[in-house]
């Protein structure tokens, strides 16, 4: 066989390995039920729960933040994210948060939030205000 032959099945060899190690390590969707039975890291999507108290309180820990929330599926569970408080989270609309069951608590290592579309309220705008031009 040739050099740049042996080269090629080398370099395809690593590509496939590489693609292999990262879907073994992603994590999967799943709810907090899920998560209890689940020793690796999950992902749960779900929603703020605005009638329970979010903990924050930056001149104690910085980075202890605990907040509720309610999965796709109901389920209600307390969260705990060891990292700062994301800016503008109590506008979320929803919330996807990687990490495991530790007892009855859910330890997120990563938050990511759906917010409310900030260019929604201008296309209603607009359509308004063509509205009112066409009357006149």
């Amino acid at each position: 066989m040739k050099k740049s032959s042996i080269l090629g099945l080398v370099v395809i060899a690593i590509a496939i390995s590489v693609i292999i190690a990262t879907y073994s390590k992603s994590s999967t969707y799943g709810s907090f039920s899920d998560a209890r039975q689940t020793a690796g890291e999950l992902r749960v999507v779900g929603q703020l729960d605005k009638g329970k108290e979010l903990y924050y309180d930056a001149t104690k820990d910085a980075n202890y933040f605990s907040f509720f929330v309610k999965d796709n599926k109901g389920e209600e569970c307390k969260v705990v994210f060891t990292g700062t408080k994301p800016q503008d989270f109590e506008k979320s609309e929803q919330i996807v948060l990687t990490g495991k069951m530790t007892g009855k608590e859910f330890h997120a290592s990563n938050i990511l939030m759906k917010c409310p579309s900030k260019y929604t309220k201008d296309k209603i705008e607009v359509t308004e205000a063509k509205a009112k031009t066409a009357e006149i």
